[in-house]
């Protein structure tokens, strides 16, 4: 029975994921903006020419898995913004139900029910899962690397390790933000070394054994994850510019004059995101607004508090390796938020959004446990007063009803925050550059004998000469390469181009803005 249970709480938790990334893919967001387009155009290409890429360079550079993926998805289904978004969306999905897997890993199903359900509905996750941004596979990378590097641990199995080695090298493959992640695998390796040195110091044989094990599965993991990852270490060697691409030195907190406090400012603003002032880009966030609605923002204010002193404590012998994972996890995937002035940003902190959530997961688990007792006193003090006795009534019943009517009402507020709130609302679609639909559909429905040129009159970085607004009209128009924009006698221009008068005069002249 607990199984059917467990399985039924599973599939509501991953209906719920589904429901909250596909619903409406196609219209929210709105528009489609030029580093979503950028990746549209990139992917195309590579479809054409069969050429995919480990690292693309146009738009600061890029890292290909996700670009690449997305060239599957435009193959399936076609060159659509929602297209692109959809493998955002079917990444999100993956994720929870690997943070799912970790934590029922971890600790035991219910929390992870709780975890991957909160993973869900989070407008944080839901609205990355819904953007054709790279940074949702930072995500998805850590949560079934470290499940794996769990299992191995725990089951001493080398196929567990290889795994975990298979996604610690792909990581490499995805965002900027996670190269630091490998420095998390080695803090939990050497704090599990001392566990067994400790626990099995008694029984030698033991101690060898698991500490064999332990060496060659971590030596199998690294190994697997410097072969995966060696065709972009050879790239970045062969373009020593590109391992630092898309990232701005500017926004460095040590090229500032007052580098130090910089680093204070951006570390309280990054640590403030979760419960107090959040990323204001529109596109990232409801601007301004936490990271965590204020009841999961408080639930996990308990869940890292009261795990922290846990884990300080170090009272829980091998658990002092689960929150060594924990708050290691939480703390390095922050370091590339800390280090901006652009704090805080979702984008180079989304590493901690898993561990974040498990965190107030287990805040929730806390405080309903408490209610439990608190009410298991309660009802055997009244029982003994009516009928002299301790018995009293089931309460396990009145504790999950209470909290599938609070995980309940959180998954209508998350609905309304994002699809309503933050959907609909007009800075919403003027930073996916909606208004570019307008003139990408004026385009398509003009004749092609009719020479169109496009007044790029917006600024950004240069891509083939114009800036990179343009790569909307050019994914929505499929006039990315030249070839193109011949065969549908469209072409763009810049400014000074425009003022100097070099274009047909006879020609058909669009503004972008």
């Amino acid at each position: 029975m607990s199984k059917h249970k467990e399985l039924l709480v599973f599939l509501i938790v991953v209906a719920a994921a589904g429901f909250f990334r596909l619903y409406q893919l196609g219209s929210t967001p709105s528009g489609l903006y030029p580093d979503e387009a950028m990746n549209g155009n990139n992917a195309v290409q590579a479809l054409e020419t069969k050429d995919f890429k480990i690292f693309y360079p146009e738009n600061n550079g890029r890292e290909g898995l996700f670009i690449n993926i997305q060239a599957l998805s435009i193959w399936a289904f076609g060159a659509h913004p929602w297209s692109l978004r959809f493998v955002s969306a079917l990444i999100g999905i993956l994720t929870v139900i690997g943070l799912y897997l970790l934590v029922r890993e971890m600790f035991e199903w219910r929390l992870a029910a709780l975890a991957g359900f909160l993973l869900a509905v989070s407008f944080w996750h839901v609205n990355l899962s819904r953007i054709g941004f790279r940074t949702i596979m930072v995500p998805f990378i850590l949560v079934y690397l470290f499940f794996f590097l769990w299992r191995g641990l725990k089951t001493n199995r080398f196929s567990n390790y290889f795994w975990a080695g298979i996604f610690g090298g792909l990581g490499f493959y995805t965002y900027i933000s996670y190269r630091i992640a490998p420095l998390i695998a080695i803090a939990v390796f050497l704090n599990y070394w001392q566990f067994i040195k400790k626990d099995y110091s008694f029984a030698h044989s033991k101690y060898e054994y698991a500490k064999t094990r332990l060496l060659g599965g971590f030596a199998l993991l690294a190994v697997t994850a410097i072969i995966v990852a060696l065709p972009m270490g050879f790239d970045f060697w062969q373009n020593p510019d590109r391992f630092f691409a898309g990232e701005r030195a500017s926004v460095s907190v040590f090229a500032q004059d007052s580098p130090l406090k910089e680093l204070g400012l951006s570390v309280i603003k990054t640590l403030g995101m979760f419960n107090f002032s959040g990323d204001f880009n529109q596109r990232h966030n409801i601007a301004g607004a936490p990271l965590f609605p204020w009841p999961i923002g408080i639930f996990f204010a308990i869940g890292f508090i009261n795990e922290l002193g846990h884990w300080l404590k170090r009272k829980h012998g091998h658990f002092s390796v689960t929150h060594t994972l924990i708050f290691v996890w939480f703390f390095i995937m922050l370091l590339p938020g800390f280090l901006s002035t652009e704090a805080p940003h979702v984008l180079r902190t989304v590493g901690v959004l898993p561990v974040a959530i498990l965190l107030a997961a287990k805040g929730i688990a806390w405080v309903f446990d408490k209610l439990s007792d608190w009410h298991k006193a309660t009802d055997s003090h009244e029982a003994a007063n009516l009928y002299g006795q301790g018995h009293h009534p089931e309460t396990k019943a009145v504790v999950a009803l209470s909290l599938a009517i609070f995980l309940s009402s959180l998954a209508i507020f998350e609905f309304w925050r994002y699809f309503i709130v933050w959907g609909k609302d007009k800075t919403t679609a003027a930073a996916f550059n909606y208004n570019y639909l307008a003139v990408a559909k004026q385009l398509n429905q003009s004749p092609p004998n009719i020479k169109k040129y496009v007044l790029v009159n917006a600024p950004g970085i240069k891509v083939n000469g114009v800036s990179m607004p343009a790569q909307t009209i050019m994914f929505l128009t499929d006039t990315y390469t030249p070839a193109k924009q011949k065969a549908k006698n469209i072409y763009y221009m810049t400014e000074d181009q425009f003022k100097a008068g070099k274009y047909d005069r006879n020609a058909t002249v669009i503004p972008l803005e």
